[in-house]
């Protein structure tokens, strides 16, 4: 196909003719676009501006250097979805998902089976919208934030990606600190700080590098993985102390069930709002079905595998009934060290300095976890505005490094209370987008012939976003009646469990609110705007 060469605006690419006076904004981005708004890669060395040169410089090292601009169908290439599968598998079998499994036990008070069938079912449902978006990015050449402005608008998009960002380096934040808790349970004498930092580093060396690499390092991390956490099992297997819980009974049941699969389903969706972002660079033509299945292959199996498995292992703890203080070595290392505590309870005593080192493994898995997190902040920032689109992926990336950082080295000693607060709040607002993007898909585009790919760039040719915005406050106003935290119980939450605790059921009324309200509103809007 090809090139048109004209001079675009940087936030809405459209041409600007002979204004001058704007003419120096989009001196310093891509000149270069073919006619359906897609950018070839050459195109973002050409020229003597600061941005030009700094991806001259990018590319002699391999780097990407290609933002938020859609790829062009002949630069779609990545052929092999075996990698998507295993893109997900890494990221997934890692110490933070057996984390999610290990707090249906000190946290939420369940049973085995209970806790166990929350997982599968909650999982199932949870993953349903990765597998779904993940399709989107070998059709349209677009990563997911750009795509929810064919659901929010150009502008309100910008809000979603605020969130997005706060989701990218909350999730990098929470993860650091389980790995920082993995080195220290090995060593007394590292700090937290020093884990933090080391696991940092080596996340942030694989995501500079870009797509490609993210997708070659996610490959094979999860081999070593994989097989301790198969050494995890068998030796508490041999060890006998598995306990089979008995399921509760009551109020305290229903909300203890409930605010658990909050916390299940906000881990599974939470890749939702950056799952087009390690698909779009696969052919246009393959298949949707098959991206859909390889996705989630990628996800199912490692979220069930790792959440059961910490699951069964914290059947291990046990508590005096009275003080509710530690009374067996698995919850005196939890309590000592949280997930590196108990994991080393399982692995120290039978295989010394061997279980450190598998420890230490587990503790850098922790980079698998958190690429696709510090990779797609830096797509999520591009979104914002014309400035920080003329600020390269990689720099965004190395940004965003720092700033979870920050954040994890002060939360490091309260893990567990951040990592329950912060799994609700990511569940309430991705139920809210699920809401809204898919009646948008499905009954306002009818599909994905629905789609103009080329006017991503054109706010007065996308949806006004009206009436997304609109939903998403309904959406809040559901997660706010739902929600169980420590800090608020909403009042439908607190009519399910007990009048203590309640019942989370915030992100099922998210979701709801939204859809629904959506349906309504974006009926006016189409018949008032006709786009």
């Amino acid at each position: 196909m090809g090139m048109i060469k004209s001079e675009y605006d940087v936030e809405s690419y459209s041409p600007m003719g002979t204004d001058h006076a704007e003419k120096h904004i989009a001196s310093s981005l891509p000149v270069y676009a073919d006619q359906t708004g897609a950018v070839p890669g050459e195109s973002f060395a050409i020229g003597d501006s600061l941005y030009a040169r700094i991806q001259r410089f990018a590319g002699k090292y391999s780097i990407e250097q290609r933002g938020i601009e859609r790829v062009p169908e002949d630069e779609r290439t990545d052929s092999g979805l075996l990698k998507v599968g295993t893109m997900w598998l890494a990221a997934n079998m890692v110490v933070s998902s057996f984390a999610i499994g290990v707090l249906a036990i000190p946290v939420f008070q369940l049973g085995f089976v209970d806790a166990l069938l929350t997982i599968l079912f909650i999982n199932l449902l949870g993953i349903t919208p990765v597998c779904f978006f993940s399709t989107f990015g070998p059709v349209f050449g677009l990563r997911q934030m750009v795509l929810s402005r064919f659901f929010f608008g150009f502008q309100a998009t910008k809000v979603i990606a605020v969130l997005n960002i706060l989701a990218c380096i909350g999730w990098s934040s929470v993860n650091v600190i389980v790995g920082a808790q993995l080195l220290h349970a090995v060593n007394n004498d590292v700090p937290g700080v020093a884990g933090i930092i080391i696991i940092a580093a080596g996340t942030f060396l694989v995501t500079m590098f870009g797509y490609k690499i993210v997708h070659q390092y996610e490959s094979y991390s999860w081999i070593p993985s994989f097989i301790i956490f198969l050494i995890v099992l068998g030796q508490f297997v041999h060890s006998g102390a598995f306990v089979n819980l008995p399921m509760k009974v009551g109020n305290s049941e229903a909300g203890g069930v409930l605010s658990f699969a909050a916390s299940v389903f906000g881990f599974a969706t939470g890749w939702t709002s950056y799952a087009a972002d390690y698909t779009v660079y696969q052919p246009r033509t393959v298949s949707r079905v098959k991206t859909f299945f390889w996705t989630w292959i990628g996800l199912i199996f490692p979220l069930l595998f790792t959440e059961m498995l910490g699951l069964a292992v914290a059947t291990a703890m046990t508590f005096d009934p009275e003080t509710f203080e530690p009374s067996n070595i698995y919850s005196q290392r939890y309590e000592e060290s949280h997930i590196g505590g108990l994991l080393a309870a399982v692995l120290f005593p039978p295989f010394g300095k061997f279980g450190e080192f598998c420890l230490v493994i587990l503790a850098l898995s922790i980079i698998a976890n958190n690429c696709p997190n510090i990779y797609s902040v830096g797509l999520s920032l591009q979104v914002l505005g014309r400035w920080t689109q003329a600020v390269p992926r990689f720099i965004w990336t190395f940004i965003g490094t720092l700033v979870y950082c920050a954040i994890a080295i002060p939360g490091y000693s309260h893990f567990e209370t951040v990592l329950e607060n912060f799994m609700l709040v990511i569940g309430y607002w991705l139920a809210i987008y699920e809401g809204i993007a898919l009646p948008e898909h499905f009954i306002f585009k009818g599909g994905f012939s629905g789609y103009d790919p080329a006017i991503y760039t054109s706010p007065h040719l996308l949806p006004p976003g009206i009436a997304a915005v609109a939903a998403f406050l309904f959406g809040i106003f559901g997660a706010i009646m739902g929600m169980a935290q420590v800090w608020f119980i909403g009042p439908i939450g607190k009519r399910i469990g007990t009048p203590t605790y309640g019942g989370d059921i915030g992100f099922p009324l998210a979701f709801a609110f939204a859809f629904i309200s959506y349906c309504g509103f974006r009926t006016l809007e189409k018949a008032k705007f006709g786009r």
